[in-house]
């Protein structure tokens, strides 16, 4: 009993070995490759962060009602600084907040602006976007000639028209968690803007219009 099951066992292993030799020679005598799966690399996500900051300079023009005293309209443009921090919810809508001043001391205008504002937006290509600035600002410009100084002090409303560029190079293929990023300047990296705001118009008695030309450098998280 025990010889007739080690000659089944025996002869089961033998059928085997040469089934898999069988195989392996198949053809000719040449062994086939064995298949090698293809496993496809999984790709990460990016999810940069919808936030952006920037900081640039900037050029101010006022126009005043004279004085009761007389003579023509007053007119002066000033330089100074500008910073953005802003939000971006989708890829046509922002929020924005900034501020700026002008530099210097005991000049014609001085002025001093914040304000947060609603920004509508559209990629016009791959790298850039333009949009619009549609808030609300504290404005405060001080006037002196030396001798004599007035200020104006108003809370208004302020819009304005930019356009911005991306300097990044997108390598990412599209690979990002929300489909607007990587569009227009919503890649994650340096990029620049430049837009002409309307602060100011016909404030308070002293019927000042104040407009301003920012231009800079922006960092997308």
């Amino acid at each position: 009993m025990y010889k007739e099951k080690t000659m089944k066992t025996t002869t089961m292993t033998l059928v085997t070995i040469l089934a898999m030799t069988g195989t392996l020679f198949a053809g000719g005598g040449k062994a086939i490759a064995p298949v090698e799966s293809v496993i496809a690399p999984i790709v990460e996500p990016i999810d940069p962060l919808p936030f952006y900051i920037g900081a640039g300079i900037l050029a101010t023009f006022i126009d005043r009602d004279p004085c009761s005293c007389g003579g023509g309209d007053i007119q002066d443009h000033r330089y100074g600084g500008v910073i953005r921090a802003g939000y971006d919810f989708n890829q046509y809508i922002g929020l924005e907040a900034r501020g700026l001043k002008t530099f210097g001391n005991d000049v014609f205008s001085e002025v001093t602006h914040y304000g947060i504002y609603v920004k509508p937006q559209y990629h016009i290509s791959p790298q850039s976007n333009i949009y619009g600035l549609l808030g609300y600002g504290k404005t405060k410009v001080d006037y002196t000639n030396g001798i004599l100084s007035s200020q104006t002090d108003e809370n208004s409303f302020a819009y304005g028209i930019g356009f911005e560029y991306d300097f990044g190079n997108d390598q990412s293929e599209g690979q990002y968690d929300r489909i607007f990023d990587g569009q227009g300047d919503q890649e994650k990296g340096w990029g620049m803007w430049v837009d002409f705001q309307h602060l100011l118009g016909n404030a308070g008695a002293k019927h000042t219009d104040l407009n301003v030309l920012t231009a800079g450098i922006t960092y997308d998280f």
